[in-house]
């Protein structure tokens, strides 16, 4: 299994509150309701500069759009591979949630570690594994490890009080 770690991220919240809300997913229903307000397209437009293009915006929308979930699984449907999901594997509270891939073409495993860093703040990384042949690998390498530190990027910048 290849494994991409993300940098360790500071997040200003207790650990507990942010693993009360990383392990449960229904709280994945603010992704939703963040893409229906046209004020957070443009905030996302903002931060990404010119590296969205509107088809890209548009199927992300979409994607939220059709997410479903509850406390221990996520599904989102992707074409052409259909649904795909992320289901809780294991959690250890408050330190790690452990996700594994469901109905994907390859196996991969998701860790959020969290480590308290005094009363009101914590440390955060984000681990994927996945399990690639070596021409997967060489052409997801860059692609990986973007998505594991923007995800990291993403998950810090959560309102989590």
């Amino acid at each position: 299994m290849t494994k991409y770690e993300s940098g360790v991220k500071k997040i200003y919240a207790p650990v507990a509150n942010v693993y009360a809300k990383l392990s449960d997913l229904t709280n994945l229903g603010v992704v939703q309701q963040r893409m229906a307000n046209p004020a957070f397209e443009q905030v996302i437009r903002q931060q990404a500069g010119d590296k969205v293009s509107d088809e890209q915006l548009a199927r992300l929308r979409e994607i939220v759009e059709g997410m479903k979930f509850d406390r221990d699984w996520v599904v989102v449907n992707v074409a052409p591979l259909g649904e795909v999901g992320l289901r809780v594997e294991e959690r250890e509270e408050p330190k790690l949630v452990k996700f594994t891939s469901e109905n994907s073409p390859v196996e991969a495993k998701l860790w959020i570690q969290l480590l308290p860093a005094g009363d009101s703040q914590c440390a955060m990384k984000v681990t994927l594994g996945a399990e690639l042949n070596f021409f997967l690998k060489q052409m997801l390498k860059g692609k990986l490890q973007d998505g594991v530190d923007r995800l990291a990027d993403m998950l810090a910048m959560i309102g989590y009080s």
